[in-house]
């Protein structure tokens, strides 16, 4: 028995060895994509905007105004290069402490949207309503501009389409904001993505707003007549549409 003693010690010992080299080489694999995890965990913000298959389109492009419990947000992007270059909010909340809150947290929301690349932003400590409305409408305006972005940026017809949308026109009864699609050098559709509502004001658009996108279309330039009784509106839509053609280049 005294004779077997030193021979299991080294049987240990070698077992012991083995296993701590064992150990070793499993745990030295977990930390290094630690490290490759940290430097590239989180995507690109470039893959963010792409939405994997097809990239935004360049130009200016309003998202849908998003109603919250304190008035409604609209956000409008520039982007070039496939990349959002400029964000702001065309509606926030207005009136009373509003407008303090507003004043606080769209410049962030603006700022956030252009670093983050994508409608993946963090909400602003006090404005939890405005910051997820504007999160909602910025990411309505970047599916717009992916849906208008050319499908294949080597082709030809359907690749020139794109959406532009003009600066936004006060009128006595509110703003008017018109929003174009081009397409082969023609404007092939004509919409007000903001009109003056509210009363009679309510009546009025709907009367006049598919008149003009109607005639916007037809002629193909700002230079369209007023429709009768919608004189304030007509000339906001007026100049917000060539606003939108002055950005699609006339």
């Amino acid at each position: 028995m005294r004779k077997s003693h030193p021979v299991r010690r080294a049987v240990l010992a070698t077992a012991a060895t083995v296993s701590g080299i064992v150990l070793l080489l499993s745990l030295k694999p977990a930390s290094d994509p630690g490290s490759a995890e940290a430097a590239g965990g989180a995507p690109p913000a470039a893959e963010s905007v792409q939405g994997g298959a097809r990239p935004i389109g360049d130009g200016t492009v309003t998202g849908d105004a998003a109603q919250t419990q304190y008035g409604a947000v609209q956000v409008r992007i520039t982007v070039s290069g496939g990349k959002i270059t400029k964000a702001e909010a065309v509606q926030a909340p207005e009136g009373g402490q509003s407008d303090q809150v507003t004043s606080n947290a769209v410049p962030k929301l603006n700022q956030a949207a252009v670093q983050a690349q994508s409608a993946d932003i963090d909400a602003v400590s006090g404005a939890t309503y405005t910051s997820a409305g504007y999160q909602e409408s910025l990411q309505s305006a970047l599916d717009k501009a992916r849906a208008a972005a050319p499908a294949d940026p080597g082709g030809g017809g359907a690749a020139q389409a794109r959406t532009v949308t003009g600066d936004v026109a006060q009128t006595q009864y509110g703003p008017v904001q018109v929003r174009i699609t081009v397409s082969g050098g023609k404007i092939t559709k004509a919409e007000a993505v903001q009109a003056p509502k509210g009363g009679q004001s309510d009546q009025v658009t709907s009367n006049a707003v598919p008149k003009l996108n109607q005639a916007a279309v037809q002629a193909g330039t700002a230079d369209i007549d007023a429709v009768s009784g919608a004189t304030y509106t007509s000339a906001g839509y007026q100049e917000s549409l060539q606003s939108a053609l002055d950005k699609a280049g006339g």
